[in-house]
């Protein structure tokens, strides 16, 4: 396989020589030659074309844009006010947007001043004076930076041309805080990077309403790394007749004959297209799913020692798993190995942190760099160095997939992809296949770092599966936050597992719970329906005092012990307490209120025993002989007419109970009986 060049000639090449300061800041950051999409796209987008811009990730699409923007504004007649908008670039995170901002910002703070026009005396003579830069620097406008009133102050106070933020806060700043005070008269340009993203996460009636607000007389680009039907509809709303420029990776034969042609000569055929950078290794490995973790520290042993790697990004299902697997990592790493945990539920200060702490942290394969990250690090951030990707959990959402990738290999280097699989999900394989995302297998590694056959997968589970959950569990053991923590993530990632995209090959009742519940080292099964039908062989809980077990955390522990008092009533006791309060009722009624219905239970017990005697003595006489004495015919009458009297007594009590008769009108009929 060969990758395809990824350069497109040098900067000189373009039809319109870029500003010089322009140039050197390209030069210094290390940017010799364009890339295929930058070349296809700066020339059309200075021309005053609209561009639709869909490339594999890491190919240049940042500069693409940005360039034209810097050289839209720079080659403008006059200044724009101090309330005016040149160019607004919308971003679908705040990651990404900062990332922006800080590469315009290098541009801008790069720029000459006002002094670097005149002539060398002069500026001899004023260089002890601070010039002012003739562009001022670009305004971030995202949730994390300031309120929305507070964004326009900012705006009025620096004057900014370039607008960075996310569509959100964009709208606000446009339509909100800033309608009557922020100007769009003069827009140059419109930028929607990730545009596919941006619909993704709902934005497309906010992305709707800043379109309409802004100028047709503009140039728009739109920048993805996948098309889909909604972003279509998009191109057609915001885009006037765009240029599409697509820059597709492709893989070649080494060499195929040309005898066919009649010319004898040995050409090259394309035989696949691909969606991710062309010197992505990318590949896959298929393990038990209590097997995960065990492979995962084998990846990483096996790229530090045999490919010399230095930096790393993990990808997580979920947050949960990300805080879970970021406690518990360390007992598997070098001791100087550094962890970093980025997901969305941290704060927005503490994710840049995270991000800008682990980009410029100093990696060697000694004392490696390792991020773990869900898919808010997974889109069109420029981690530089990042030397392998691997995706201990493949993505809800497929798109995601080749992002995750594309965080390492890019602008020309290289790189290493590995994602993990187990039992079915192999069919993942096919599926990605079909989408231009090829994967090459990889068979597990053994004890030693030596892979071991891929045959072996099904037939045994790892020795070390036991060992690394008896580890896990004298951590956990340690702290019942911990616990928590493995329940929650646990629990998350097989909600995550029963959402995903390709529901056909990821399906919750083939996945094994037991084994997964093995790899997150659980001291007990949680309580989920997923787990109601499931086969407990093989697993056997930790034994645990859960009385006793307790938080490191003090003021959670008082917590507990709190609750745990109050949930100390046993059963025993609830139901002597239950008969305590049946005999305090009895007490409580008045003694002449039971003299009475006590008597009234013996009247009706002596009127039923007379009844059944009656009905005895009419049940022989029925079938007894025709000759009756006229004293017995007398009695039968007597206890006939006694009878009827019970059953007009018993008609009665029924409209007593009804409310139709009151109680003191039986009393009077029958309190002589």
């Amino acid at each position: 396989m060969s990758s395809s060049n990824a350069y497109a000639g040098p900067w000189s090449s373009l039809p319109t020589t870029l500003t010089p300061w322009v140039m050197d800041v390209i030069q210094s950051m290390g940017h010799t030659q364009m890339t295929p999409v930058q070349a296809s796209t700066i020339p059309l987008f200075m021309k005053h074309k609209d561009v639709v811009v869909e490339a594999v990730t890491g190919s240049g699409k940042t500069l693409a844009f940005m360039i034209p923007v810097l050289e839209r504004l720079i080659r403008r007649e006059t200044r724009l006010r101090k309330n005016e908008v040149g160019a607004l670039v919308i971003s679908p995170t705040r990651e990404l947007a900062t990332q922006i901002h800080s590469v315009f910002s290098l541009f801008l703070s790069s720029q000459p001043s006002h002094s670097s026009s005149s002539s060398d005396e002069d500026a001899a003579e004023d260089s002890h004076h601070e010039a002012e830069p003739v562009y001022p620097p670009p305004l971030l406008v995202i949730s994390s930076s300031s309120p929305p009133a507070q964004d326009v102050h900012r705006f009025l106070d620096t004057g900014a041309d370039i607008v960075i933020g996310t569509p959100g806060r964009i709208e606000e700043f446009l339509l909100g805080k800033g309608k009557d005070v922020v100007s769009v008269k003069e827009l140059e340009v419109l930028v929607l990077d990730e545009a596919d993203r941006l619909l993704d996460l709902g934005f497309h009636n906010t992305l709707t309403r800043i379109v309409t607000h802004l100028p047709k007389q503009r140039r728009t680009g739109l920048f993805s790394a996948t098309m889909t039907d909604a972003l279509s509809e998009l191109v057609r709303v915001g885009l006037r007749n765009p240029a599409r420029v697509v820059v597709k990776v492709q893989t070649k034969k080494a060499k195929v004959k040309g005898d066919s042609q009649g010319d004898g000569q040995d050409r090259y055929e394309v035989i696949e297209e691909r969606r991710i950078p062309a010197n992505l290794q990318n590949f896959y490995l298929t393990c038990r799913v209590s097997e995960k973790l065990v492979q995962l520290t084998r990846i990483i042993s096996h790229e530090v020692t045999k490919q010399q790697s230095s930096r790393f990004i993990v990808y997580f299902a979920t947050c949960a798993c990300v805080e879970y697997f970021y406690r518990i990592l360390p007992l598997f790493m070098l001791n100087n190995t550094a962890l970093y945990s980025l997901h969305g539920h941290l704060p927005p200060a503490a994710r840049t942190k995270t991000l800008n702490n682990f980009a410029t942290s100093v990696a060697f394969p000694t004392s490696p760099s390792i991020m773990l990250a869900t898919d808010v690090a997974a889109r069109g951030l420029d981690l530089p160095d990042v030397d392998v990707v691997v995706q201990f959990d493949p993505p809800s959402d497929s798109k995601a997939f080749s992002h995750r990738c594309g965080r390492t290999a890019r602008a020309g280097r290289s790189g290493r992809a590995w994602v993990l699989l187990a039992g079915r999900e192999r069919d993942y394989v096919d599926f990605l296949a079909v989408r231009k995302i090829p994967l090459v297998e990889q068979p597990p590694f053994g004890v030693d770092g030596a892979s071991r056959p891929a045959s072996d997968e099904s037939e045994y589970e790892d020795d070390r599966v036991s060992s690394m959950q008896e580890e896990i569990r004298q951590l956990l053991l340690t702290d019942r936050g911990l616990h928590d923590k493995a329940a929650k993530a646990f629990v998350s990632f097989v909600r995550a597992y029963s959402k995903h995209e390709a529901s056909y090959i990821f399906r919750v009742k083939d996945l094994d719970l037991i084994g997964a519940a093995k790899s997150f080292g659980l001291l007990r099964l949680p309580r989920m329906p997923e787990l109601d039908n499931v086969s407990r062989d093989g697993w056997a809980d930790a034994s645990v005092d859960w009385n006793v077990y307790s938080y490191a955390d003090k003021a959670r522990e008082a917590k507990r012990l709190v609750e745990a008092e109050k949930l100390a009533i046993t059963s025993e006791d609830r139901a002597k307490h239950r008969e305590e309060r049946a005999q305090k009722k009895k007490k409580d009624i008045p003694w002449s209120k039971k003299t009475d219905h006590k008597q009234e239970k013996l009247k009706r017990k002596e009127k039923k025993d007379r009844k059944r005697k009656w009905q005895k003595t009419q049940q022989n006489a029925d079938s007894g002989s025709k000759r009756v004495r006229e004293g017995d015919a007398g009695s039968g009458e007597d206890e006939a007419d006694e009878w009827e009297e019970l059953a007009r007594e018993e008609r009665m009590a029924k409209k007593v109970k009804k409310g139709t008769v009151s109680r003191e009108a039986f009393d009077g009929e029958f309190g002589g009986l």
